[in-house]
C-alpha cells in the first residue's frame, strides 16, 4: 500500500511538471558532439534537460539549469554537449525539480564520425512549408483557413533523422504585426499545437522564414517589426548559426551533404518599388551565398529558400519577379563550375518540382513542397504547360516529402518521396548525384 501511495505521488508530480510545459520539448540541430534542445513553459519554471546513452545504466547527464521568463515568452535553449558520435541518447525534461511525464518517448541522436572511415551513411530528412492554425477570435471571416494537423503525425511515421521548415511556419495576422506581444503570441500559439509535439520531440529541426513568419503578407525590408520577429524565429528555432546580424540565414551539414538557409525578407526590394537595384537576398547574401556553394565539398548542396527559384513565369513572389539577380545567381553557378546544387523552396500552396537545363553542364532543380496545414491553392494554368514542369509533380493539397540520400559516397542517390497528409504516397523522383556535376 505504501509503495502504491509512492507511485501515485511521484506520478502526480510528473504530472503536475507536464502541464507547466506550454509546448516542446523540441530538438533543434544536431552534430558530433553537441545537441540543441528547446522547450517552452507556461510560467516562470526552473527547467534543466537529464539525458543518457541508449541501452546504458550509467549515470544520466544534465545540461545547466535555466530559469524561464515572461520576457523571452518562457522559452529555453538548452546544449548537450556531453556526447559521442553517431549514439542515440534518451532525454527528460525536469520542471521545477521534477521530471515530465509525456504520452510518447524522448530521444535525440549524434552525427556519425564516417570521414575517412566509411562511406557517409545514409540518412532521410522531411521538408514542408505553411503552417496556418486556427485561432477563431483573429482569424479572417469564413472557412477556416487551417486544418489537417493529422499531417504532423504522418511526419513522425516516416521516421526522418531531421526535418527542414521551408518558411510560413507561423501566420503572423492583423492583430499581431504591429505590436512583439503578437508576435510571441503568434509564436507560442503555434507551436503549441497538441498534434505536433512529438514529431517535435522525436526528430531534429531547422528553419528559414518567409513572408508570414517575417510579417505581413508580401512583407519585404521595409517592415517596421523585422527585428522583434527575428528575435522570434531565432528564440523559437533551434538554427546551429546565423551568418548575420540582421538576417536568419545560416547553413549545416548532414553526412556528406550541406544545406544553405537563406534569408528572402530581410533584404528584398518592395514589390512595387519603381527606383533603384532590384534584390531579393541583398549584396551581402548574394556574396556569402555564392561564396559558401563554391568552399563546399558536400555531395548534395541543398539552397533554402522560401519562393521558388527555377518557376521562370514571373507571378506572385517567385525568384523571376526579380530577374536580373536570379539570372545572376544562376550565372554565378554555372560559371563557377559548382556541382551539386539543387534548390527547395515553399511558399505557393502547391507541390511541384522544376528543371532547368543548362547547356554544357547538369540541370537545375527546384523542390517546392507546400502546404503543411494551410489551404492548398492551385498552380495558374501557364505554369503547369511551363517546360520546366517535371511531370507527374504537382500536387494541389497538404502534403509534405521526404529526401534519402544514400550509396556509396561515389555513387550517392537522392530518392524524394512526396505524400499527402495521411503519409499516402504520391509520387517519387530519383536524382543521381553524377547527374549533377
Amino acid at each position: 500500500m505504501k509503495k502504491f501511495a509512492l507511485f501515485l505521488l511521484f506520478h502526480l508530480l510528473c504530472l503536475t511538471a507536464y502541464c507547466q510545459l506550454q509546448s516542446g520539448p523540441m530538438l533543434g540541430y544536431a552534430d558530433m558532439r553537441e545537441v540543441m534542445i528547446w522547450a517552452q513553459t507556461k510560467e516562470a519554471a526552473r527547467v534543466r534537460i537529464q539525458y543518457w546513452e541508449q541501452g546504458k545504466t550509467g549515470p544520466k547527464l544534465t545540461t545547466p539549469e535555466v530559469r524561464t521568463q515572461a520576457e523571452t515568452a518562457y522559452t529555453a535553449r538548452f546544449l548537450a554537449d556531453r556526447l559521442q558520435p553517431g549514439k542515440r541518447y534518451q532525454y527528460e525534461v525536469i520542471v521545477n525539480d521534477k521530471p515530465v511525464a509525456l504520452a510518447y518517448p524522448l530521444s535525440f541522436q549524434t552525427q556519425t564520425l564516417w570521414q575517412w572511415r566509411t562511406d557517409p551513411p545514409a540518412f532521410t530528412f522531411a521538408i514542408g512549408s505553411c503552417t496556418y492554425i486556427n485561432e477563431e477570435p483573429y482569424d479572417r471571416p469564413g472557412t477556416p483557413y487551417g486544418g489537417g494537423a493529422e499531417i504532423f503525425k504522418a511526419i513522425q511515421a516516416k521516421k526522418p533523422n531531421f526535418m527542414v521548415w521551408t518558411g510560413d511556419n507561423t501566420y503572423l495576422r492583423e492583430i499581431d504585426w504591429n505590436t512583439r506581444n503578437g508576435v510571441l503570441h503568434r509564436y507560442t500559439h503555434t507551436r503549441s499545437v497538441r498534434e505536433l509535439q512529438p514529431l517535435l520531440a522525436s526528430t531534429h529541426h531547422y528553419a528559414i522564414w518567409d513572408d508570414h513568419d517575417f510579417g505581413p503578407n508580401d512583407a519585404d525590408r521595409g517592415y517596421w517589426l523585422k527585428p522583434v520577429t527575428r528575435e522570434a524565429f531565432r528564440m523559437f528555432w533551434g538554427n546551429p548559426n546565423y551568418i548575420f546580424e540582421d538576417a536568419v540565414t545560416g547553413t549545416f551539414t548532414w553526412n556528406d551533404c550541406q544545406f544553405f538557409l537563406l534569408d528572402d525578407r530581410s533584404f528584398k526590394t518592395p514589390n512595387h518599388l519603381q527606383t533603384g537595384d532590384r534584390t531579393l537576398l541583398g549584396q551581402k547574401q548574394f556574396d556569402w551565398l555564392i561564396d559558401a556553394l563554391s568552399y563546399s565539398q558536400a555531395t548534395f548542396k541543398f539552397v533554402v529558400i522560401g519562393g521558388q527559384v527555377i518557376n521562370p513565369a514571373a507571378i506572385f513572389e517567385n525568384y523571376a519577379t526579380y530577374g536580373e539577380e536570379r539570372d545572376r545567381l544562376i550565372k554565378a553557378i554555372t560559371d563557377g563550375k559548382i556541382p551539386g546544387v539543387l534548390f527547395i523552396t515553399g511558399d505557393r500552396h502547391h507541390s511541384i518540382m522544376h528543371k532547368l537545363d543548362r547547356p554544357g553542364t547538369y540541370p537545375l532543380y527546384d523542390l517546392t513542397i507546400s502546404p503543411l496545414t494551410s489551404g492548398p491553392a492551385k498552380a495558374q494554368d501557364q505554369e503547369l504547360a511551363l517546360p520546366t514542369v517535371v511531370p507527374n509533380t504537382y500536387l494541389s493539397e497538404r502534403n509534405f516529402a521526404t529526401l534519402e540520400v544514400s550509396g556509396p559516397q561515389k555513387e550517392r542517390t537522392l530518392t524524394i518521396r512526396a505524400f499527402d497528409a495521411k503519409g499516402a504516397e504520391r509520387w517519387t523522383q530519383v536524382l543521381r548525384a553524377a547527374d549533377l556535376r
